[in-house]
């Protein structure tokens, strides 16, 4: 029998309503708990939702991620999403390569003037790397594409002078404050602003407007002085006056050099520059001209190597060094000691300085073999003052030294050949008179030199033959010679350098050019002579200007350089003259 206390009453509670404000404090009914089996299938499949969307959020991160650059970045159009450095960088340069955009000419105005500039004289370019560099920046979007801005590099230097150069003057141009001397007094030039091109600003411009297709508009600025009035007028004070107030000793193991106040005021610069900032500074080149004789003084030249002739061929003789003031480097302490009230003294230390030219220097040159040489014969032995000329114009020619590209001027390498030269008077033609005139004979001299550089094959840049033919000179290929206004002068079209001798005897003249054979040999095919045309007859009053003569026939006459190379003709060159008829001077008293 089972005890009543072991018993649990049944206790049925009556159906209740769902909770209401009055029911605060009462549970709310329970719902049945489900067998265990169903809780942990729900538990599980909770679970599986919760990994299946981690495992989806990774997956599409791992896509977002994938590269160096993020997925939905653009550049220019291009997508670049995913993709490692090089790649983007590969796809853009591609992409660059075939966008007319890129390499086309850019529009640029200025204040209603248009310039076209190539973006490969201004540096104008993609930076690919720093483009790729800013794709790769930024955090990856899961639903939305980013489109970067490439980056565009201009060397702003280069762009500022070619804009300037295309459209010339614009806007107002900006007075430079500066100190200027009149003697030794010095004057000070305030500045005033101006409108004009701003380098920094151009650039800005055309970057941003570069790829649009659209023609760029560079602004005009304000463009204010560095240096302002106040600080022009206390330059003047304190560096312009007490600069030139006394002279400036400079001490050296040589001696000592004075640059007096004069010399300072030539030489001290105080003018602003494109922005207009005065940096007072002392110009070594204009303190060197002023001072040029005390320095002689001091200083040891350098001697260049240079050819000579020995046993009739060329020799180079080395050159040496030389011992000055390193004027740049003693500049800054000149300006101190310029600026200074009592310390006026400053000691310079001797340099060496080498030859401009060395011996490795002209033997590179190839000078090595005689390469042409011609002579001329000419009458009255070496006493007469024809000769002479003839003579004194070899002597000045002897050794000179023609380098690749350079020209040689007769009359540039002798100057004026006047009597202070050691010219005298000897025929020449004037007019188409003969009379005597300073230097007469020299036309000869060059005769032979051109004959010289024509059998050299070296280029004809200005010659001009006689008006009348001598027939000591070869018909055609001759030259006359007349200062200032007549000039022989060729060019040295070869890779190598051309040495220039000269020989003489007292019956002749010969020019020998030195250098390495370009050509196996160069020659001369003539004309007929045409158009033959006699000498008249003219009687002159008999004097010291009248030169009789037998007279000369005239003609036109055709000559051809032959260029020779690996035995045939590998170019020609025509020449053609006309010669007057030289008239037969008679000289004559005049009749009463």
């Amino acid at each position: 029998m089972t005890a009543a206390s072991d018993r649990q009453p049944t206790v049925r509670l009556p159906k209740q309503a769902s909770p209401t404000h009055d029911d605060v404090g009462v549970p709310p009914a329970q719902p049945p708990t489900p067998p265990p089996s169903r809780r942990r299938r729900r538990v599980l499949i909770a679970g599986l939702t919760v990994v299946a969307l981690v495992v989806a959020a990774g997956g599409t991160a791992r896509w977002a991620l994938a590269g160096d650059v993020p997925r939905g970045v653009t550049v220019l159009g291009v997508d670049l999403g995913g993709l490692a450095r090089s790649e983007a960088a590969a796809a853009l340069r591609a992409h660059l390569a075939a966008d007319p955009r890129a390499t086309a000419a850019v529009q640029v105005r200025v204040e209603g003037r248009g310039a076209t500039l190539n973006p490969a004289d201004i540096g104008l370019v993609v930076d690919v790397d720093a483009t790729v560099d800013a794709a790769a920046d930024g955090r990856p979007s899961l639903f939305s594409d980013r489109a970067v801005a490439p980056v565009i590099a201009v060397d702003t230097d280069l762009l500022d002078a070619a804009l300037r150069k295309a459209v010339g003057k614009v806007g107002t141009a900006m007075r430079a404050p500066a100190v200027t001397f009149t003697g030794l007094t010095p004057k000070a030039v305030h500045p005033r602003p101006g409108r004009g091109l701003d380098p920094q600003r151009t650039a800005e411009a055309v970057k941003a407007g570069w790829l649009s297709g659209e023609p760029v508009t560079v602004p005009l600025v304000e463009l204010h002085p560095a240096t302002t009035a106040e600080q022009v007028d206390q330059l003047l004070e304190t560096v312009a006056r007490p600069a030139v107030a006394a002279p400036v000793t400079v001490t050296s193991e040589r001696g000592t050099l004075t640059i007096p106040p004069a010399a300072i005021a030539k030489s001290l610069v105080l003018t602003g520059d494109r922005a207009g900032l005065i940096q007072p500074r002392i110009d070594p080149k204009k303190l060197r001209a002023a001072v040029a004789p005390a320095l002689a003084k001091i200083e040891v030249p350098a001697e260049d190597a240079s050819f000579t002739f020995a046993g009739g061929r060329p020799k180079i003789v080395a050159g040496a060094e030389g011992r000055g003031i390193d004027l740049t480097a003693l500049a800054p302490r000149l300006l101190t000691a310029a600026t200074s009230a009592d310390a006026r003294t400053v000691e310079a230390t001797l340099t060496t300085a080498p030859p401009a030219t060395s011996v490795a220097d002209l033997e590179r040159l190839g000078v090595k073999e005689k390469v042409s040489t011609f002579t001329t014969k000419f009458t009255g032995g070496l006493s007469s003052s024809r000769s002479q000329n003839i003579v004194t114009a070899a002597k000045q020619v002897r050794g000179a030294l023609v380098l690749p590209g350079r020209t040689f001027s007769l009359n540039g390498h002798t100057g004026e050949r006047g009597y202070a030269q050691g010219y005298k008077d000897a025929p020449v033609i004037v007019g188409g008179h003969l009379q005597p005139g300073v230097g007469g004979g020299v036309s000869q001299f060059t005769t032979t030199l051109f004959n010289a550089s024509y059998y050299a094959g070296l280029q004809d840049v200005e010659h001009k033959p006689h008006s009348y033919y001598f027939d000591r000179y070869p018909a055609v290929i001759e030259s006359t010679i007349f200062w200032p206004d007549l000039d022989f002068k060729f060019k040295n079209d070869t890779p190598y350098g051309v040495l220039i001798d000269t020989a003489w005897t007292s019956t002749s003249i010969t020019v020998s050019m030195w250098s390495t054979r370009v050509w196996d040999k160069v020659t001369t095919e003539w004309s007929a002579r045409r158009n033959i045309t006699s000498p008249p007859t003219i009687t002159k009053p008999d004097g010291p200007d009248c030169i009789a003569t037998s007279g000369l026939i005239g003609f036109t006459q055709d000559a051809w350089r032959l260029f020779h190379k690996d035995g045939k003709v590998a170019k020609r060159e025509k020449f053609t003259w006309k010669y007057d008829p030289e008239p037969r001077f008679i000289c004559a008293e005049a009749a009463d």
